[in-house]
C-alpha cells in the first residue's frame, strides 16, 4: 500500500466524530476542533523528523534539525490561513547525542518559534536507537475559515508561491543557495492568511511531498483534475524532475476563483499561476498533454 492508500485504510478504522467538536478530521494539512461556542476554530498538526530517513547526523547540524522540526508544524497551519498559537515536541535522542547537539537543536527550534509567535508549552523525551522528533502545532483561525484541500472546482486557477525544486537539490548537492534553502524552509505564515483573507482561496496545502503527489492530493480531496498548463517556478538549477516530484519545499499551493487577481508577489515571495482545475477523473492531473505521475516522496512506496 502507498501512504494515500494506508491513510484510507485508517480514516475508515475511525469511528465517527458526532459530538466530538472535530469538525474536520483525518485526511487534511491540520484537524480542525471547534471548541463550543467559541468564535474561532482550533488548528491540530503533527509531524516526525527522523534520523536516516529526513535527515543525517554526518551533512544535517543539529541546528537546522531543530529549525526543520517546527517548520513542518508550521508549514501546516500556514497551509489552512493560521495563527500558530503553541507547541509541543517529543524527542526521542540516541546514544551519540550530546549536550552540545541538543543546545542546538533546541536553538535551532527556538529561533523559529520566536520568530512565529509560537510557544514551546512540553512534551515528552526518550532514548532510542536514533533520533526521532514529533512535533505537535496547535494553531487557531476565524470559524469556519480555515483553508481546505477540499474546495478547488472546475476552472479555478493553480497557483504556487515560491520557487520549486530548491530542497531537492539542494539535498543532491549539499552546498550553495539550495542546501541553505533545505537547511531552513520558511513557513509562508502571512501568505497562508493573505490567501484566505484577501484572496479568498478556495483550497490550499502545503508542498511537503513534491508538486505531482501533492497536487493530486488536492484535487483528489476537491474531487476534481487538474492540467498544468504554465512554466513551472524553478529554483536556479533544478531539474524538471526535482521541480515536479522534490519534496520539502514547504510553499503553498492553492486554487483561486476565475477572474481573481493575484499578485505576482507578496512580500517577496512570487505567486505564479500554474494551470487550471478541471473536471474529470479525481486526482487526475495533465502535464504537457500527458497524465502526470505522483511521484513525490512516499513513505510507503516501495524503492
Amino acid at each position: 500500500m502507498n501512504e494515500l492508500q494506508t491513510v484510507e485504510r485508517i480514516r475508515r478504522l475511525v469511528p465517527g466524530m458526532a459530538r466530538s467538536g472535530v469538525v474536520l478530521g483525518i485526511g487534511d494539512d491540520c484537524a480542525v476542533f471547534r471548541p463550543r461556542g467559541s468564535r474561532e476554530d482550533l488548528l491540530f498538526t503533527t509531524d516526525m523528523v527522523i534520523e536516516d530517513v529526513h535527515f543525517r547526523r554526518d551533512s544535517h547540524p543539529a541546528r537546522a534539525v531543530g529549525w526543520c522540526t517546527l517548520a513542518r508544524g508550521l508549514s501546516d497551519i500556514a497551509a489552512m490561513g493560521g495563527e500558530p498559537r503553541f507547541c509541543l515536541l517529543s524527542l526521542a535522542l540516541a546514544p551519540w547525542t550530546d549536550r552540545k547537539w541538543l543546545n542546538a537543536f533546541y536553538r535551532g527550534f527556538l529561533d523559529l518559534a520566536r520568530r512565529a509567535g509560537t510557544v514551546l508549552a512540553g512534551g515528552d523525551l526518550a532514548r532510542a536507537k536514533k533520533v526521532a522528533c514529533d512535533i505537535v502545532v496547535c494553531g487557531a483561525v476565524p470559524r469556519g475559515q480555515g483553508l481546505r484541500r477540499g474546495g478547488a472546482r472546475p476552472g479555478d486557477a493553480i497557483y504556487v508561491s515560491g520557487e520549486l525544486g530548491a530542497s531537492a537539490l539542494g539535498l543532491e548537492k549539499r552546498s550553495g543557495a539550495a542546501w541553505k534553502r533545505h537547511l531552513r524552509p520558511e513557513p509562508r505564515l502571512e501568505l497562508g492568511r493573505f490567501l484566505r483573507t484577501r484572496l479568498r482561496a478556495t483550497s490550499a496545502m502545503d508542498l511537503s511531498d513534491g508538486l505531482s503527489l501533492d497536487l493530486r492530493r488536492l484535487c483528489l480531496a476537491s474531487g476534481v483534475a487538474a492540467s498544468l498548463d504554465g512554466p513551472l517556478p524553478s529554483f536556479p538549477g533544478v531539474t524538471l524532475d526535482q521541480a515536479l516530484h522534490g519534496g520539502e519545499d514547504y510553499e503553498l499551493l492553492f486554487t483561486v476563483r476565475p477572474g481573481t487577481r493575484v499578485p505576482e508577489w507578496h512580500r517577496g515571495v512570487p505567486l505564479t499561476r500554474i494551470g487550471t482545475i478541471l473536471r474529470g477523473t479525481p486526482g487526475r492531473v495533465a502535464y504537457a498533454g500527458h497524465s502526470l505521475p505522483p511521484l513525490g516522496w512516499d513513505h510507503f512506496r516501495r524503492r
